[in-house]
């Protein structure tokens, strides 16, 4: 697939294909995930649930970090 950068106010961006959005199942407000990957960009849609799991475990790694060391003896 192919698509070119776009001006859109004072930014860039570019477009979607209805075929990459309809396979994807994304929608207009949905969030992405840009990374550099060498010379090439990854575009990866974010899941607000796992999102919310994710921060959830990190607060607890954290507030119970020597706790999880114990047990992990």
């Amino acid at each position: 697939m192919e698509t070119k950068i776009r001006k859109i106010g004072n930014s860039l961006g570019v477009t979607l294909p209805k075929q990459l959005i309809d396979e994807l199942h994304l929608k207009s407000g949905d969030k992405l995930t840009i990374e550099k990957k060498g010379a090439n960009l990854e575009l990866k849609p974010i899941d607000p649930e796992f999102e919310e799991w994710a921060e959830a475990y990190r607060q607890a790694n954290t507030d119970y970090k020597e706790v999880l060391k114990e047990l992990a003896k």
